[in-house]
């Protein structure tokens, strides 16, 4: 297979496990595959900000500001099937009723969403609209684009750090890129970063935003190394949520509208 064509089935296998967008038949699927799909992890974030941005910038036209938010908000949901909301879910289900690892590992098995789980879900999706609806109107294409990138980074790097968790046949992710080479790993920083080019020219905040991202990921990997000795997929769409939120807040340290101002 031709280098080109082997770089774009790796990109079509990341699209197919985080979202719901159709990839052409003759993708291949294989333990090899998923590895190497981690490299575009990112890029499968940069696609999701830029269907959010489009779905922003075009309900806009029509539709207050919080509407349009909400239809970009409600876009992202359908494109990846709510697939790191749904990690979230089961992850803080999984902590907030389990005493040890056995325990967590099998309640994150569950599927049934409980009230752990409800409160992190509204708690996160109203956080990401609040913080969306606070930034200037001018920075929402640019902070969508880099917040979904960066924070689909921010689950390679938790990889990168911590070992597989599970060892059992019933986990749902896995043989999902258990293994992360140096070259994967720096294509994917190198993706992430593209998208923050633009901030550096509208926010002063973009170093703390990283920052704020950079102190989720390695306190999550110090919390998950503790409880379950590494990661799940469901800590990973959790990481992905929270760094999410970790960049939006970033952005926003200081405006003057975060002060009421």
């Amino acid at each position: 297979m031709l280098p080109f064509m082997r770089e774009l089935e790796y990109f079509f296998g990341a699209l197919r496990f985080f979202t719901r967008l159709p990839v052409p038949a003759w993708v291949g699927h294989s333990e090899e595959r998923l590895n190497r799909a981690t490299r575009y992890f990112p890029a499968v974030g940069l696609l999701v900000g830029l269907i959010a941005a489009l779905v922003w910038v075009l309900t806009s036209l029509f539709w207050p500001k919080p509407v349009a938010l909400l239809l970009s908000l409600g876009a992202t949901l359908l494109v990846t099937g709510a697939f790191h909301e749904d990690g979230l879910a089961d992850m803080t289900d999984g902590f907030g009723g389990g005493w040890d690892k056995a325990r967590i590992l099998d309640i994150m098995k569950d599927s049934r969403i409980g009230s752990f789980g409800a409160i992190a879900l509204t708690m996160t999706l109203l956080g990401r609209f609040m913080l969306l609806l606070e930034l200037p109107d001018d920075w929402i294409v640019v902070a969508l684009l880099a917040a979904h990138t960066v924070s689909r980074f921010a689950a390679v790097a938790l990889m990168r750090l911590l070992d597989y968790a599970r060892d059992d046949a019933l986990a749902k992710t896995k043989p999902l890129a258990t293994h992360i080479i140096d070259r994967d790993f720096y294509i994917a920083l190198a993706t992430a970063a593209l998208p923050c080019l633009p901030l550096l020219l509208l926010s002063g905040n973009l170093l703390f935003a990283l920052i704020l991202v950079a102190a989720v990921v390695f306190w999550l990997k110090r919390f998950f190394r503790r409880w379950l000795g590494g990661y799940t997929g469901d800590c990973l769409g959790a990481t992905q949520q929270a760094a999410e939120l970790a960049f939006y807040l970033g952005l926003l340290a200081h405006l003057p509208a975060a002060h009421g101002g």
